[in-house]
């Protein structure tokens, strides 16, 4: 990679090593010694890297011992941590197996808000995958795309509709460099469409010990209308997003060869990056394999994850378009692209649609859901064209990016490490030690991460009423919000209707007798952005917002804006009680409450994804039951008519029963339940494991003792 272009005094030249590296980004003190630097820009920024591209003297810090002292102790940790991976799991139990890396493909990547390349869920597993490959020192490079524009930031108007404007990202301010091939020339990859050959570059995101490979179309080299074609992420044109996946696909083989890095196994972490599979047979074609040898070889090595039973997560694109965009790549190797459009044929059998997770299912050795309830929901779907069960590995969250800070110190107190969770020592199993956490230490903890969401949230919305026109008395009524001693319910993801994230009003009289009781009030926080192109999505969006500001529930009912990772970091480390209530089985997954409760939060949920093994009785609340009815309206009703009882009869009067000494002692044994089982169950570590001796091992055809 090539150098950075600022300059440093040689005693600070390690924060340029630092700020390149998004270990900064699940290691706290890192992001603090930044901050120290420059609050002004860190603030505005939230990026070591524009941190970095102000010009400053820097003789104070130089001068300053604590602060030397804090960079070099933050220097030494950093430089330990890449250069030892000999003694973490991988290594110790696999390292001799594998001769090259996993390349793991995705069309989006959320590893910290500063970097806006992810939607949601889907990109922000990606990013706590990547995270703990590289804390288990797992051989791992990760490919997707540069969204100059990102996805959209949303705003929600006076009328509670969602309004929709996008990034203009720069480069030089985020930290990312441009990859250089083994020539030291910047690296470049092509792919040829119809009458024109699109160039991207190729730029990395080291993710610890991994590197995240980035592909960019704007760059000189194409013409102006092909520059956009990675500038949004989920482009809501279908020609663009086929383009995209093209380039993703082909063009994230490509960059690997250009490298020089030779995978042993290939990850598609969902169908957008189906192409990666045609373009290897592509490449035994033109060297004389025939096309079924070629795609079976490719198949022995591939891996795939599906993360949606919603037919709409299942990308499809006409087949006429398919045929017409991979035609020159085709014809120039000899390929019948019938051939290929076959193995896109949908449970459906319209042979006018390609539909990529069917051609996914079908050119790979394994594929898995995302929680138990999930693997059945897709293998009871997708049997018929596949030879192969889809199996289970369900998702998890990366600890050290979601525990917030005093629960962090919690975790210290009973001699756990989240930076390295290991199973292989049973005196290492921290979390089956919760009950030792004392009453109080324990509230208290949560109570300081809840006056920190109370100090954001407020900033968030004061911002949000004001540019609404409220009047200054409106604006004032904010600094009594989101009272500590008050019950306080999160509830943000996407905005999609299944989500029903508007189910807790369908009897606005009775939520609103059980929301304004004076002795035991209850508040609750939305977030979520609906797809632009989603209408009835930003419909439920305008629904919530208006009971926020109803005379009834104003005071009581808030929706932040612009959900990013940030938002979500403060809510799921604040808040009381985590809300989930889609329709099952249609949530894969959901991740979540999965951090929730790591913080201690409780979750009350429906029984759907992974809180369908996750629910134990004593760690949470299920709302409703696991036999769902057909008429989705019937359905709808009852779990609201649930989710009313669970609140007044058992949420709410546990959180407001107090001992003498102040604590509700039987909502912490709810709390310490909740993180307890969710720690390591739910870990990104316990996932990973599982990735690779299901997935990645068998696909990359481990050597024989």
């Amino acid at each position: 990679m090539p150098a950075p272009d600022h300059r440093l005094p040689p005693k600070l030249e390690g924060l340029s090593r630092l700020a390149y590296n998004m270990y900064w980004s699940w290691h706290p003190e890192v992001r603090q010694l930044f901050a120290r630097i420059d609050r002004r820009v860190w603030h505005n920024y939230r990026s070591p890297v524009a941190v970095l591209r102000v010009q400053r003297d820097w003789t104070s810090l130089l001068t300053d011992t604590d602060f030397m002292v804090q960079y070099e102790t933050i220097l030494s940790d950093f430089d330990h941590y890449m250069a030892n991976g000999r003694t973490h799991w991988f290594a110790r139990k696999h390292g001799s197996e594998v001769a090259g890396p996993v390349a793991y493909f995705c069309a989006e990547f959320g590893l910290q808000e500063s970097l806006p390349i992810y939607s949601g869920g889907l990109g922000v597993l990606a990013g706590d995958h990547c995270k703990t490959a590289s804390d288990m020192a797992l051989p791992f490079v990760a490919v997707g795309l540069f969204y100059r524009r990102g996805y959209f930031r949303q705003a929600i108007d006076a009328d509670g509709h969602q309004e929709h404007s996008y990034f203009n990202l720069d480069p030089a301010r985020l930290p990312l460099l441009r990859a250089v091939d083994p020539s030291g020339e910047p690296a470049m990859v092509s792919v040829e469409l119809p009458g024109r050959t699109v160039h991207a570059a190729v730029w990395v995101v080291q993710v610890g010990r991994v590197p995240l490979l980035l592909l960019d179309t704007d760059v000189p080299e194409n013409s102006e209308s092909d520059r956009p074609i990675t500038h949004i992420l989920y482009v809501r044109g279908r020609q663009m997003r086929l383009h995209q996946e093209l380039i993703l696909g082909i063009g994230g083989v490509r960059a690997l060869r250009t490298l020089g890095v030779e995978p042993a196994a290939w990850h598609l972490n969902e169908g957008h990056s189906a192409f990666m599979l045609a373009e290897q047979a592509r490449e035994k074609v033109v060297t004389g394999t025939p096309l079924e040898q070629a795609l079976a070889e490719v198949r022995e090595h591939a891996v795939f994850t599906i993360h949606t039973p919603v037919p709409a997560g299942n990308e499809r694109f006409s087949a006429d378009l398919v045929r017409e965009l991979t035609m020159p790549e085709a014809e120039a190797a000899g390929i019948d692209i019938d051939v290929i459009l076959g193995m896109g044929l949908g449970m459906d059998g319209d042979p006018t649609q390609f539909d990529m997770t069917a051609f996914a299912l079908r050119n790979t050795i394994l594929a898995n859901g995302v929680s138990q309830l999930h693997a059945k929901v897709a293998d009871n779907t997708w049997s018929p064209i596949i030879d192969h069960h889809i199996f289970g590995i369900t998702n998890g969250v990366h600890p050290p990016t979601w525990v917030g800070k005093q629960m962090r110190q919690v975790v210290r107190s009973l001699g756990g490490d989240l930076d390295h969770l290991d199973t292989e020592q049973e005196q290492d199993r921290f979390w089956t030690r919760m009950d030792q956490v004392d009453d109080a230490a324990l509230w208290d903890a949560h109570l300081l991460q809840k006056a920190t969401l109370r100090e954001y949230a407020t900033i968030r919305l004061r911002r949000q009423l004001a540019r609404h026109g409220e009047a200054p008395s409106v604006l004032a009524e904010l600094d009594d919000i989101l009272d500590p001693q008050v019950l306080t319910i999160g509830f943000a993801r996407r905005m999609a209707t299944y989500k029903r994230a508007a189910l807790l009003f369908s009897d606005t009289e009775r939520i609103t007798r059980l929301i304004t009781d004076p002795d035991r009030p209850v508040q609750f926080i939305f977030a979520g952005k609906a797809h632009p192109a989603d209408r009835p999505g930003q419909g439920v969006i305008q629904t919530i917002f208006e009971h926020s500001r109803s005379a009834a529930l104003r005071g009581h009912v808030f929706i932040v804006e612009d959900y990013d990772m940030r938002v979500a970091r403060h809510l799921v480390q604040g808040v009381d009680v985590w809300l989930n209530n889609p329709r099952r089985p249609l949530e894969a997954s959901g991740t979540s409450g999965q951090k929730a409760a790591m913080n201690g939060v409780v979750n009350a949920s429906i029984l759907d994804g992974w809180w369908d093994e996750g629910y134990h009785g004593d760690n949470g609340w299920a709302i409703g039951g696991r036999d769902p009815n057909p008429d989705e309206g019937a359905q709808d009703w009852a779990d609201a008519q649930d989710l009313y009882r669970l609140l007044e009869d058992e949420v709410v009067p546990l959180w407001y029963e107090r001992a003498a000494d102040g604590l509700p002692h039987g909502w912490l044994e709810r709390m310490r339940r909740s993180a307890g089982s969710s720690l390591w169950a739910f870990s990104t570590t316990r996932m990973l494991e599982e990735y690779v001796e299901r997935m990645y091992l068998p696909a990359a055809k481990v050597k024989q003792a």
